[in-house]
């Protein structure tokens, strides 16, 4: 009986053992899913915010590429009218020249009439000498009226900007770099070279 009694408490003992070892087993075993489910638990707090980040940065981007569009559209409207206003400029300017060389053309119209009946005239005659003289008074009245000035005449400094010397000669009676004689008159408007008087420069 005594036997049977420690066999039967090693066997229980035994079972009570195995069991005890297979429960703390299967406890053992559910450990990782239980840490899994914990580490879970921990990162799901976290992901929403990640979400609204992405979210927000999306936005933004789409707002910035909206705003991109919009600039582009601008500056390429911009150029196009600035390409338009350039165009009309330029036919105005054209246009403007055209008007003006038009209106000259109209002014200087009697002095070549003139000059043309001058050379058919009779040099001996003495209408001759008085259409000459004519012409050349119709050309200084239209200088004076268009503002076109000459720029050279004896005694004057010699001035580079203005004149042309085409000849040099001693002179003592005249100064340094001083125009003894104009050969071929210069004009100018206002501070525009028409053309520059050639002339002829003492010392």
């Amino acid at each position: 009986m005594g036997r049977n009694y420690i066999a039967g408490a090693e066997g229980y003992g035994g079972i009570e053992v195995a069991e005890e070892t297979k429960e703390t087993k299967t406890d053992a075993e559910k450990e990782p899913d239980t840490l899994k489910e914990e580490v879970k638990e921990e990162k799901e707090p976290h992901s929403e915010p990640k979400k609204e980040k992405k979210n927000k940065k999306d936005s933004e981007t789409e707002k910035l590429k909206a705003e991109l569009e919009k600039k582009s559209d601008l500056l390429l409207r911009t150029a196009a009218e600035f390409d338009n206003y350039k165009k009309r400029t330029e036919r105005e300017k054209s246009g403007i020249a055209e008007y003006a060389r038009a209106g000259i053309i109209k002014q200087l119209l009697p002095i070549i009439d003139n000059i043309e009946r001058a050379a058919a005239a009779d040099k001996e005659s003495p209408d001759y000498l008085k259409g000459i003289e004519m012409i050349i008074k119709q050309f200084e009245a239209l200088s004076e009226k268009l503002q076109i000035d000459e720029i050279a005449k004896p005694g004057d400094k010699f001035d580079p900007t203005f004149h042309e010397a085409v000849m040099h000669i001693e002179d003592e009676e005249l100064g340094e770099n001083v125009i003894a004689e104009v050969l071929q008159k210069g004009y100018k408007t206002g501070d525009t070279v028409i053309r520059p008087a050639m002339v002829k420069v003492a010392n």
